[in-house]
């Protein structure tokens, strides 16, 4: 009998001390609001004090926070809260609005792969483009004109575009192609040289499953971006079997390809002659450059370099 009386004596203590930890909490004006949103009385939240103390710490950040920068929770754009759900309470991590409105503007990078590309190449937006620049004006209004004519089902020619070093020719075409991943539009963007090396790096391994997927992603993108053609170390392998072969596939299936590169035509030749004393080794460079002229536009832009 006296096991049975100290068992109801301890969940009374129990009941008295959670009381107490519920009254004294809702002496905090945070923890007081969040609880008069929930549709339970006083008796059922009692057990739940701790779990709500918390949920009101995050609630509070929540309502004097302005972006996701500046989100003071503990998991970055989500806010611990009570759900009710059929009389039961639970507890969960709820996107606020800014992590909403985040996760709907960033839905198209989905549809955007990329290798090796820098932060602010793959959140690249129309919107952002600077145009104080004379030198981009021409290619500007390329890239909206071809953006018009993609959405109207009007495949035209890619573009090579070639210029000087740090003047955007690799944003323009990626806030291009996120402005066509808002449409659904799957594209590759691939940095040229590190492509190369990691193909490398799979190549010829036990298995070359690896290899063909990165192979076969570039090979067969509906929208395909070259970036840095001619800053790679240019090997027979890599202009003939990779290179060569996947402008020749692209050629073949009329699928948009475009190229950035800091060399013109006529250099890029050269680069990808090897050697300029080897006949052969001039004619194959001089195949590559025939299919870039198939594939593309030649455009040169001479901008200000903002990598300074």
């Amino acid at each position: 009998m006296k096991n049975v009386n100290d068992g109801i004596t301890k969940v009374k203590n129990l009941d008295i001390k959670l009381k107490d930890s519920y009254e004294k909490a809702l002496k905090d004006e945070a923890f007081k609001k969040l609880v008069s949103t929930i549709n339970l009385n006083d008796e059922k939240l009692i057990k739940y004090t701790s779990n709500l103390q918390d949920a009101s710490l995050e609630y509070e950040n929540c309502s004097s926070c302005k972006n996701l920068l500046e989100c003071k929770n503990l998991i970055n754009g989500y806010c611990y809260m009570p759900v009710l759900n059929d009389g039961k309470l639970s507890f969960s991590y709820v996107a606020c609005r800014y992590k909403n409105k985040n996760i709907k503007d960033t839905k198209y990078e989905k549809y955007v792969t990329t290798l090796d590309v820098p932060k602010a190449i793959k959140e690249a937006k129309i919107k952002d483009i600077y145009t104080d620049d004379n030198g981009r004006k021409d290619v500007i209004k390329w890239i909206l004109n071809y953006i018009k004519d993609y959405k109207n089902k009007k495949i035209n020619k890619g573009l090579y575009l070639h210029g000087n070093f740090g003047c955007g020719k690799t944003y323009l075409i990626s806030a291009m192609f996120n402005e066509l991943a808002k449409q659904k539009v799957k594209s590759v963007i691939v940095y040229f040289p590190e492509y190369l090396r990691s193909l490398k790096s799979s190549y010829g391994a036990s298995s070359n499953d690896e290899f063909k997927e990165k192979y076969n992603m570039v090979k067969y993108a509906k929208l395909l971006l070259i970036d840095d053609l001619g800053a790679e170390a240019v090997t027979s392998w890599s202009r003939d079997e990779i290179l060569g072969s996947i402008l020749q596939y692209r050629m073949q299936e009329n699928l948009p390809t475009f190229i950035t590169s800091n060399l013109n035509l006529k250099e890029l030749e050269e680069h990808l002659s090897i050697t300029t004393s080897n006949r052969l080794e001039r004619v194959k460079a001089v195949r590559i450059i025939e299919r870039i002229k198939q594939l593309t536009i030649d455009i040169e832009m001479i901008g200000e370099n903002k990598r300074k």
